[in-house]
């Protein structure tokens, strides 16, 4: 039997729906997993998502042609059998299931296990055949409970703005600060926000997820700034607009920062190991709670999943794609490897 999901030049392709998910080149019809830039793109005349992951992605796409499914409803095209499944990764995030023919795939997308607040908890869908990331697919990443870093970031904020010095975190304008957000304890002082953060804030509270209150920096007062976490993106980091925090001390969040080439090369005060991406124990639980007898791993470290995979037993292969993700991080599968990412 054909398979139901091939590789294009356009993306992945399943021939007989005839729809594309995540394509990085404009098509007909794409089913989109969630709206980071790598997977969702402009230019296609038709798109379905998950309905959760509407309202962000109209933020980020502008006015495209978009259906949403209610997670777990079937929609049937050209006889295959859709469906979409929380992917557990940002607000909206959704896996693919495609059902045809007997056979059942399903193309995850981006992932992780652990839940917090913000967005719908990763189910296991039982299928044949699973499409999993591996950005994190190196046995060296093992991430610590997310309430853990989270204390650790209140305590940071707090000692900072008890020596009257700002807070700046840098991290991803989609998800994490949302995620970050979620955990702060605003009692410490104000809650500044980059207009890219609160411009994504405003679409969660739209839908529903629960945020502290935050500003933007000119609706803060100088001397309050002193005591204040600031939330930015990573192109915030040397700016002129950083220049009004005065003396501030900066941190990074990602689950990059395990690393410590990653946090030398960010030149940053603290770096914070949290990622919106499964870790090596949450990809091989996730992998195990499928039942797939066949794996096929999309970017990230692909050979030493689908080689680890293999020796369990598993039918397993790899998919070259152009997804990257706003966590991708130059030389970092190099440094890991050194320091013992490849002894799966």
């Amino acid at each position: 039997m054909d398979d139901l999901v091939v590789v294009r030049k356009e993306g992945l392709y399943c021939p007989p729906g005839q729809f594309y998910i995540d394509p990085w080149r404009p098509v007909e019809r794409a089913v989109i997993t969630h709206a980071h830039a790598d997977h969702a793109r402009v230019g296609h005349r038709h798109y379905l998502s998950a309905a959760a992951g509407l309202p962000v992605l109209q933020a980020r796409l502008g006015p495209v042609n978009i259906q949403g499914l209610v997670y777990g409803e079937r929609l049937t095209h050209h006889g295959v059998t859709i469906s979409l499944h929380p992917a557990g990764h940002v607000l909206g995030s959704a896996q693919v299931r495609i059902e045809y023919q007997g056979q059942v795939w399903v193309a995850s997308g981006d992932y992780k296990l652990e839940a917090d607040p913000t967005c719908a908890p990763f189910e296991a869908v039982r299928c044949d055949t699973f499409i999993t990331e591996s950005t994190f697919g190196l046995p060296i990443y093992r991430w610590q409970a997310q309430q853990e870093i989270v204390d650790d970031i209140n305590a940071w904020w707090r000692t900072n703005a008890q020596a009257g010095r700002c807070s700046v975190m840098l991290c991803y304008a989609f998800g994490k600060a949302q995620r970050i957000l979620s955990g702060l304890d605003s009692s410490i002082g104000p809650i500044v926000c980059h207009g890219a953060v609160q411009a994504l804030n405003t679409v969660y509270r739209d839908c529903g997820v629960a945020l502290p209150p935050t500003v933007m920096v000119s609706e803060v007062d100088k001397a309050a700034l002193r005591n204040a976490i600031v939330i930015a993106p990573p192109s915030a980091a040397g700016s002129p607009w950083m220049r009004r925090f005065g003396d501030y001390s900066d941190a990074f969040a990602s689950g990059w920062m395990l690393l410590r080439g990653a946090r030398r090369r960010r030149g940053v005060d603290r770096g914070f190991v949290l990622s919106d991406h499964a870790d090596w124990p949450a990809l091989m639980q996730a992998i195990t709670a499928t039942g797939a007898q066949r794996v096929i791993v999309t970017h990230g470290s692909t050979a030493v999943m689908v080689r680890w995979l293999r020796q369990q037993g598993l039918q397993a292969g790899g998919f070259e794609t152009e997804y990257g993700d706003e966590e991708t991080e130059p030389a970092a599968d190099a440094e890991a490897a050194e320091q013992g990412g490849n002894d799966a």
